[in-house]
């Protein structure tokens, strides 16, 4: 069977929220752009991910014309709760800062931008087997990969986009020698359910208990996202519903233990903590953008938000480059890291400041304590957390 042929701007590998947020935002541009993704339409909608918005997300999806639904639907929140012992403190994110975030999950940010491009008429390649980028390091890149139907396609492109996750081709196919990857592993994860119950609280609950991190968040006013630190070795099949609503209770203050909501699961999963972050992100005519560049622990939630970050520098460096400047293009990556190591520390941080780290013993857990009450006391230590929380802006 012949190859089949086609030309564009940018080829995006990968259709999850940030190569979707890319293609949308250089198509507001005028740009082209094609997208590739290995897997189904279906698969990519079914990830249960993140539900935070930083309002630099927010700003973007409403640049990308695709905020309408999430400002409908989606629940503004001005602060969350911390909770340690017995203990609960409110954070004024508002207050400390003039800003607020936006619950409303990922997998509906990922709808929202697949009807868009599928209104728009826009060309979106699922289910592509044999993805592979080539020449990436001279003026003619290109993108291979069979389609379903079994023909060999070539997308030929001025650039490519790697938008394909911690696992894809795009990271992996860059020389061994022109990349550093610097990585920081968590010896615990957490097991999370969702639920078709009323969150426990109207805003989020992060709480430090004896036995471990909890955290009580939503996606509606009528469905709920439980996590609790686990172990590792642990599985999700091995923990039952009443298991599950039995330790979140443990670890929570009595007054909302009391409060919660139980109910069957609809989806219940374990992930692995880690930090990671790839140096530099642009290779040639490559760039990567989101999880194919850097991970951060969920705590805090700046997974989603990072690479939307990353796909609003990349799409006005691309906007700016078919504008007449490479400015843009050559400072992609150094921008991109400089946000992204301060929300990797700002994650690091708040993972340690939560989690039981049996590591540090007893002296450790003293000093964790400390820290906690420290920050329910000091108004300088609560906007710095605020300030973090609702994201740093973007660089102009």
């Amino acid at each position: 069977m012949s190859t089949r042929t086609l030309r564009t701007q940018v080829a995006i590998v990968g259709a999850g929220p940030s190569g979707l947020l890319l293609g949308a935002l250089l198509h507001k541009a005028g740009v082209e752009a094609v997208v590739i993704e290995q897997r189904s339409a279906d698969y990519v909608l079914g990830r249960i991910r993140a539900g935070v918005l930083e309002q630099v997300t927010v700003d973007l999806l409403d640049e990308a014309g695709v905020g309408e639904r999430m400002h409908a639907e989606g629940l503004p929140h001005d602060g969350f709760e911390i909770a340690f012992g017995d203990r609960i403190h409110h954070i004024d994110l508002h207050g400390l800062t003039g800003k607020r975030v936006m619950v409303y999950g990922q997998t509906e940010v990922t709808r929202d931008l697949m009807q868009a491009r599928a209104a728009a008429g826009l060309q979106t390649f699922y289910e592509s087997q044999g993805v592979s980028v080539h020449d990436f390091d001279t003026h003619r890149p290109c993108v291979r990969f069979t389609a379903p139907d079994g023909q060999p396609v070539e997308v030929q492109a001025d650039f490519i986009a790697g938008c394909d996750g911690f696992h894809g081709v795009c990271r992996a196919s860059v020389p061994e020698g022109a990349i550093t990857n610097f990585e920081k592993v968590y010896p615990f994860g957490w097991l999370g359910i969702l639920a078709d119950v009323p969150p426990v609280s109207h805003e989020l609950i992060y709480a430090s208990s004896e036995q471990g991190f909890a955290l009580c968040s939503m996606r509606s006013k009528t469905r709920s996202r439980y996590y609790v630190q686990c172990s590792l070795a642990d599985h999700a099949d091995a923990w039952s519903d009443e298991a599950f609503w039995a330790e979140l209770r443990r670890r929570l203050p009595a007054q909302v233990a009391a409060n919660l909501t139980t109910g069957p699961s609809i989806e219940k999963s374990i992930a692995p903590l880690r930090s990671f972050v790839a140096e530099p992100l642009r290779f040639g005519r490559l760039f990567l953008a989101g999880d194919a560049g850097h991970i951060v622990p969920p705590t805090g939630a700046k997974g989603l938000n990072l690479a939307a970050t990353d796909v609003g520098y990349l799409a006005r460096s691309l906007t700016e480059f078919y504008r007449g400047s490479e400015a843009g293009i050559d400072s992609y990556s150094e921008r991109c890291l400089r946000r992204i190591w301060k929300a990797e520390r700002f994650s690091w941080w708040f993972t340690t400041l939560m989690h039981k780290l049996p590591e540090n013993g007893a002296f450790g857990a003293r000093i964790q304590q400390a820290e906690l009450d420290y920050l329910t006391r000091s108004e300088a230590a609560q906007r710095a957390l605020a300030e973090n929380y609702v994201g740093l802006p973007m660089e102009a």
